[in-house]
C-alpha cells in the first residue's frame, strides 16, 4: 500500500512537507497503474513547482519513498502559488484514493 502523509503548519495550514511511501501492489512493477498516477502526480507536481515558480523543494527520493520539504521563508506571492499548486496534488492524489482506497492511503497532520 503507498501511505501519503501531509504534514501542515499548525500557525496557517499550509503544507509545509508530504511523504509518499510504499507500493501499490496492483499489478506487477510497469504495469501498476496506481503507483504510475502517484508518481506522475506526486513528481509532476515538484517538477512544476521548480520549473514555473524557480523554487527549490528540498526531496529525498529512493525506491518507495518521496518525502518534500517546501522551504519556510518565501516570498508571499510565490509561497501562494507554491501552495495551490500543492492543493491541486492533494486533490489529484484524494482522487486517486477514492477510486482504488485498497492501495493508496492519505492523512494530514
Amino acid at each position: 500500500m503507498i501511505r501519503v502523509n501531509i504534514k501542515r503548519r499548525p500557525d496557517n495550514r499550509r503544507i509545509e512537507r508530504f511523504r509518499v511511501e510504499g507500493h501499490a501492489e496492483y499489478d506487477k512493477s510497469g504495469k501498476d497503474i496506481v503507483c504510475a498516477g502517484v508518481s506522475a502526480v506526486t513528481v509532476g507536481t515538484v517538477n512544476a513547482v521548480e520549473a514555473l515558480l524557480g523554487v527549490e523543494l528540498v526531496h529525498r527520493m529512493k525506491n518507495g519513498l518521496l518525502q518534500v520539504d517546501v522551504p519556510a521563508k518565501l516570498d508571499p506571492r510565490i509561497e501562494e502559488q507554491v501552495q495551490l499548486l500543492l492543493e491541486s496534488m492533494v486533490v489529484m492524489l484524494s482522487t486517486i484514493e477514492q477510486s482504488y482506497g485498497a492501495y493508496i492511503a492519505m492523512q494530514e497532520s
